[in-house]
């Protein structure tokens, strides 16, 4: 009682003890500040809201190129003229144009190798070229890596080769490599590629299908020596035998009818909120959704032929518009880059145009934060891809645990998920990048029951669930754009060497 008496007698020491608690207050208020805004200003109609246009049967599925999809586009950009998100500088709209070329596939195809006769669509798929009819002298290359064909003479001749890099098993990264090594072989001088295709993991009847497919190319129309080059996968059950016949230099003839492009323009969609920060506002924090979905399809049980997409990804979608309302209104230290990728279902390739021409420079750029959903089957949880490859795990964890929810890694790395959603591009600058996914502990019937089904609508959704999800996404987008650290690849991960080089650390 005395030493008390003696400090409220002391004016000085009081107005320091009353800064001290004064201090303390303001920070508890601060740090239940965010929770307490998201939690009084998200509102679960506003999300279902955006969601439920977004999946609407009037929007098609949002396939890339469609009307669906352009309606979206205009949704989207309505809603950061709204909420107060800007353009890009230079930008006259929201809207980065992607200049795709829609594929279709041809009719024909034979290969003649030796006496076996090769044929599309059970044996032979044709990823690239035009009609022709020719015969010519090949090489195996086993998986036709740069180092596979430093020493070969490649000229005049067909390449023949494995499929994938001999690593990647995903059927994504496949095709992304196919597409690396065929620019490789046109460079070495090849007359065309072969690919034996052998992935136990992805069947050959899913990628036939793929094949027969349309798809999407952004390599511009006019580009002759491209165009041209023959590019095949082949499936057979004695893919020994045809290389035993490659090895004897055995001619290959192909006939085959070409693919046809027409240009098919689409549009990613970006917004920008600049920091606060005087030291920090010249750093960006990309936080990206796709808007994309599958289309039309074949129908359900129910005669339903509209893939609406709600999961996979208008709550993805949806949280974004969230974010940027929310971030509109209480700005970051660090520039907030809110971008909604097109074509996400067609390749990725939205996100790759995009970091590939990107508006701002790749190293002001310092984490991306992408979410993406195919379903969910734990709504205890949120399932962050990439987790714990990023030195904002706890971040994340402490988000979700904000929310009553348990942030857990990737529990199905056999699907390979990291290289299917649209933070890959990012990851492979050198970007931290990671995936926000509904919660799932397997991909088991209750996923593959809405994962690119008719089924997946606004009505199946547990509102309550996705709510607090939503809510988990923005406590953790703003806790990264505020923080005083960037938040790195943890050593030793796949990317991290790449990051330090575009970081010059």
């Amino acid at each position: 009682m005395y030493i008390i008496l003696i400090l409220l007698s002391n004016r000085t020491v009081m107005r320091q003890l009353f800064s001290v608690v004064l201090w303390l207050t303001v920070l508890q208020i601060c740090a239940q500040s965010d929770v307490e805004k998201i939690s009084n200003t998200i509102s679960q109609s506003d999300i279902m809201a955006h969601i439920s246009f977004l999946a609407s049967d009037a929007l098609q599925g949002r396939e890339t190129g469609s009307q669906g999809l352009e309606s979206a586009a205009a949704y989207i950009m309505s809603t950061f003229l709204r909420v107060g998100v800007d353009t890009m500088v230079g930008y006259g709209d929201f809207l980065q144009l992607v200049p795709f070329n829609e594929v279709s596939p041809p009719d024909s195809a034979i290969i003649r190798i030796g006496e076996q006769v090769l044929s599309l669509p059970n044996d032979v798929l044709i990823m690239n070229g035009m009609a022709q009819r020719s015969t010519m002298p090949t090489m195996y290359v086993d998986h036709g890596q740069a180092e596979d064909i430093a020493d070969k003479d490649l000229r005049f001749k067909i390449a023949v080769s494995n499929i994938g890099d001999g690593v990647n098993q995903d059927v994504y990264g496949i095709l992304e490599e196919s597409r690396a090594k065929r620019q490789r072989f046109i460079d070495a001088g090849a007359m065309g590629l072969i690919e034996i295709y052998q992935n136990v993991r992805t069947p050959w009847r899913f990628v036939k299908r793929l094949g027969q497919s349309k798809s999407l190319s952004t390599k511009p129309v006019g580009d002759k020596r491209t165009e041209q080059f023959p590019h095949l996968w082949i499936s057979t059950t004695d893919s020994i035998a045809v290389i035993s016949l490659i090895a004897e230099t055995t001619p290959v003839r192909i006939e085959m009818e070409g693919l046809t492009k027409a240009p098919l323009p689409s549009d990613n969609v970006i917004g920008v909120v600049p920091g606060t920060d005087a030291d920090l506002k010249d750093e960006y924090i990309i936080y990206s959704a796709h808007y994309d979905h599958v289309g039309i399809g074949p129908a359900n049980a129910e005669g339903d032929t509209i893939y609406n997409g709600a999961r996979d990804n208008a709550v993805g979608t949806s949280a974004i518009l969230a974010l940027a309302e929310y971030i509109a209104q209480n700005p970051m230290k660090r520039s907030a880059l809110f971008v909604l990728f097109t074509a996400e279902e067609k390749g990725l390739l939205g996100s790759k145009w995009f970091v590939d021409n990107c508006p701002v420079p790749l190293d002001e750029v310092k984490y991306c934060f992408n979410i993406d959903n195919g379903g969910y089957n734990d709504t205890s949880i949120v399932s962050v891809i990439g987790l714990t490859r990023t030195e904002a795990e706890d971040v994340m964890q402490q988000a979700c645990n904000a929310f009553g929810l348990e942030a857990i890694e990737d529990p199905a790395k056999e699907q390979g998920l990291f290289d299917r959603s649209d933070n890959v591009n990012f990851a492979k600058k050198g970007i931290p990048a990671l995936t926000f996914s509904l919660g799932f502990r397997a991909f088991d019937q209750n996923i593959f029951k809405y994962y690119h089904q008719p089924g997946d609508e606004l009505e199946t959704l547990d509102m309550d669930y996705i709510e607090r999800y939503v809510k988990s996404f923005i406590l953790s987008a703003i806790n990264i754009g505020n923080s005083e650290q960037n938040y790195f690849w943890k050593e030793g991960d796949k990317y991290y060497e790449v990051g330090r080089s575009l970081y010059g650390h």
